[in-house]
């Protein structure tokens, strides 16, 4: 049936109703949102290529950073900068300042329009956590230092701990453990970190979360690395049928869970860089730098008899030492498309290393003598400039190194006391301490307990 034009005419008029009402509602709802004050959509700690410490800041429209920078503040006071053009932005804390207490930020600011930001209070603690494989009854652990002074547990009781890594990312740690029959397992735990809150009561130390091993497979030996994306590469070795040697496997665990074999067959440790996306092999004439999967397979060569001490944060690029061949070593600043950069040459050992976000400082430790061994705690310059300090009395623990913590600007270390002469066959030698120098005056300090392995976890 036909509709007559009478309802015709009555059905185009509610159709043009309903069309000028939505449009309407859609004007409002623009005019709405247009003097709607922008938001924070989210803030989050940054990667720590960033600098020592900064704060990812993401808001609902672009926002003016220089107002950013006027209107907010950091208490205790602590100057700072504000990086980018609009959304998002990056909040730093001046270069060289020191931070031994939470922060609480209020941040304000105001749109392009001139829109004001309603005012946002954040706790914030971007000092990492200091984290111990210590002895225990029954074996070892992996314990936190807590800000009372006091070592809580994160991890099992198992015989022996050889390897304890922070993930670069924070989200937890890797660890090797040693049964009594000398048998290795892989595993990571995961770690949670209330660093960034709303209330400074919800701050706090990592607590521990899930344990999930590696493999259901004991293994020769074990080693890993880690880098800024939470990735594990695991390099470990099963034990073989018969008389053949060990069979070696090199594995990326990735953030995620998922897992690359990487087909290598190296000549020693393999170290993530700490970016991501690349690794050093140890090789028979020198030290690669490969490109890991999904990247293209790229490869260059340190020629030379080189290890790896450690890295410089910004561009994660090697500080290896250099062994020559009348006996001195020398530690030495890879920089792109340059010759590596001598930053000191010596007679004494060179223990381990240690350097600055960017490479402006560099920290190493010596030891010279043999019937009376010194350790020397040495601070270089990428001008020239060298500063010394003896450890009198301490000696490093060995298969332990050196790390540094921008935020605080302090070194980490365990060491033992030194005895002389060395203590004669069954009886007991002093157990070695976690040690703190601070990276300016060189001034140690000695936390009581005894450990085995020190290291740092970034907040993440």
């Amino acid at each position: 049936m036909r509709a007559t034009p009478l309802r015709w005419w009555r059905r185009q008029k509610r159709l043009r109703l309903l069309l000028i009402a939505a449009a309407a509602v859609a004007v409002l709802q623009q005019q709405l949102l247009w003097h709607r004050p922008p938001r924070l959509l989210e803030l989050r700690q940054a990667s720590a290529s960033s600098g020592p410490a900064a704060l990812s800041l993401r808001f609902s429209r672009p926002i003016q950073a220089s107002s950013v920078t006027t209107s907010s503040k950091l208490q205790p006071p602590l100057p700072f900068t504000i990086q980018g053009e609009g959304n998002p932005l990056l909040l730093l804390p001046a270069v060289g300042a020191r931070i031994e207490q939470p922060l609480e930020l209020r941040l304000a600011g105001r749109d392009k329009r001139g829109l004001s930001l309603p005012t946002q209070r954040w706790f914030w603690d971007p000092r990492p956590d200091l984290l111990a494989v210590v002895p225990v009854d029954g074996g070892e652990q992996v314990r936190l230092l807590t800000a009372s002074g006091a070592w809580t547990p994160l991890t099992p009781v198992w015989p022996a701990i050889t390897q304890s890594v922070a993930l670069g990312d924070g989200s937890g740690l890797g660890l090797v453990s040693r049964n009594q029959q000398g048998e290795h397992q892989v595993w990571k735990l995961e770690l949670k970190r209330n660093h960034l809150t709303r209330r400074s009561s919800d701050l706090g130390s990592a607590r521990a979360g899930r344990l999930q091993p590696f493999s259901t497979h004991a293994y020769v030996f074990a080693s890993l690395s880690s880098n800024a994306s939470g990735d594990l590469l695991v390099q470990a070795a099963a034990q073989a049928l018969g008389p053949e040697p060990p069979q070696e496997e090199v594995v990326l665990w990735e953030r995620g869970g998922s897992r690359r074999s990487l087909g290598l067959d190296p000549r020693g440790p393999i170290a993530l860089v700490p970016q991501g996306g690349a690794m050093i092999v140890p090789e028979s004439d020198g030290l690669a730098l490969r490109t890991l999967p999904p990247r293209p397979a790229r490869r260059q060569l340190l020629p030379g008899s080189r290890d790896l001490s450690s890295f410089r944060p910004v561009g994660g690029r090697p500080l290896p030492p250099r062994h020559w061949p009348d006996f001195r070593r020398s530690l030495e600043l890879v920089e792109p498309a340059q010759a590596p950069k001598t930053l000191w040459l010596g007679q004494e050992a060179l223990l381990a290393s240690a350097c600055s976000r960017g490479g402006d400082r560099v920290w190493a430790l010596l030891l010279d003598g043999i019937e009376q061994p010194v350790l020397t705690v040495l601070a270089l310059s990428r001008d020239g400039g060298e500063r010394r300090q003896r450890l009198l009395g301490w000696e490093l623990e060995p298969g332990t190194g050196l790390s540094y913590d921008p935020t605080t600007d302090r070194l980490l270390l365990a060491l033992r006391p030194l005895q002389l002469p060395a203590p004669a066959l069954g009886s007991s030698r002093a157990e070695p301490q976690a040690g703190l120098i601070d990276a300016t005056s060189l001034e140690l300090t000695m936390l009581k307990g005894p450990v085995r392995q020190v290291s740092w976890l970034p907040p993440g």
